[in-house]
């Protein structure tokens, strides 16, 4: 016998909140966040002030998500992306925990300069891949296992060696050349003179 909450989750999945209310949700507020930032249909001045279009925008947000839970597939990859990008997350926030174990504690900790670079890209990185494992293919198979196969089956290992070698070295030329206090993806505080 489970648990209440197991019980309460399982009642909610069967009312359709994790496949449908959700996935809606989701859609419709980032859809609608970003057309009332970015002003695309324009605004309209109410009473001498000047606002966004609220009904078109909350319109094609509208439709926007219900498109999206309309198509079962799409939902099955953003329940499975944004679950993999939280756990991306949650092992970023685990790393700072144990680097903070070392910090002295006289001043504020943050990520700053080369490690911010380095850690965006490697989070970047991480999301791209957590995206393409989720889209799959009309037989089920990940995008991110059929690119792979590809690689591998239509790449010569010394030919990739080559690439991988050459760009190691473009980026190493990079970072040697590069001026002072631009560091690695020019990320780093000039010094304030």
């Amino acid at each position: 016998m489970g648990s209440t909450f197991r019980e309460a989750i399982t009642f909610l999945d069967q009312l359709g909140i994790y496949e449908v209310v959700l996935p809606f949700l989701l859609v419709f507020t980032t859809v609608y966040a970003i057309l009332e930032k970015s002003k695309i249909f324009g605004v309209e001045t109410v009473n001498d002030i000047e606002m966004t279009r609220k009904n078109l925008n909350s319109m094609f947000a509208f439709v926007t998500a219900f498109l999206v839970v309309a198509s079962t597939q799409m939902v099955s990859a953003i329940n499975e992306a944004v679950a993999n990008i939280a756990l991306l997350m949650l092992l970023g926030v685990c790393f700072l925990l144990l680097v903070g174990v070392f910090h002295t504690g006289e001043e504020e900790f943050k990520l700053e300069g080369v490690y911010l670079g380095i850690f965006s890209v490697i989070m970047f990185v991480g999301t791209i891949l957590i995206f393409l494992n989720a889209i799959k293919t009309e037989d089920g198979t990940p995008w991110l296992l059929y690119f792979w196969q590809w690689i591998v089956d239509h790449i010569d290992s010394g030919a990739f060696g080559a690439l991988l070698l050459t760009l190691f070295m473009v980026g190493m030329m990079m970072y040697i050349t590069s001026s002072p206090g631009s560091g690695i993806l020019g990320m780093n505080k000039k010094e304030d003179e």
